[in-house]
């Protein structure tokens, strides 16, 4: 089978998550944004002491935020033979090339933090839900919001799909 594959995995209690609505959200999203192929994305919702944990692990930061996006890169493999890079010698048939999908990386999700900062940035809870699948997939595809510019792209571009692909 090909095309977007998606994990989603429900591992707190602190707030319902429909993982088949997110899944249907991020897939739309990955299309909309020109994912093609076979491709893996995963999500995870997470309690407030396992995103802390995350989150002071990978970015050096306290206490639990609402969205994490791991990336994972595409490192392009070598093929053929180049100086000390292995590969067939002369004379060699090359091997079929091997079907892998891109893993395009893990989407970490608090439901408990997305759940306290709704009603101040989203909205609703399930606003804010959709407003952070959307937001990790962008960083996921390598959109940022570090600098102004950044930030007035990305953000026009979540409304943009939330207001085509959440309902």
């Amino acid at each position: 089978m090909t095309g977007v594959e998606i994990f989603a995995a429900d591992e707190q209690a602190a707030a319902p998550v429909d993982t088949d609505r997110w899944m249907r959200l991020a897939r739309a999203v990955l299309e909309a944004e020109g994912v093609r192929g076979d491709a893996e994305l995963s999500m995870l919702f997470v309690d407030e002491p396992a995103m802390s944990e995350l989150n002071k692990r990978f970015l050096g930061k306290d206490g639990p935020t609402d969205v994490l996006a791991f990336p994972i890169d595409d490192d392009v493999v070598e093929s053929g033979r180049s100086p000390d890079s292995g590969g067939p010698g002369p004379g060699s048939t090359p091997p079929e090339p091997q079907h892998v999908p891109t893993v395009l990386g893990d989407l970490v999700v608090c439901p408990a933090v997305a759940n306290r900062n709704a009603p101040d940035h989203a909205g609703t809870y399930d606003d804010e839900i959709a407003l952070l699948v959307v937001h990790g997939i962008l960083h996921l595809l390598g959109m940022d919001h570090a600098e102004d510019d950044e930030a007035r792209v990305m953000e026009q571009r979540e409304r943009e799909l939330l207001a085509r692909f959440h309902t």
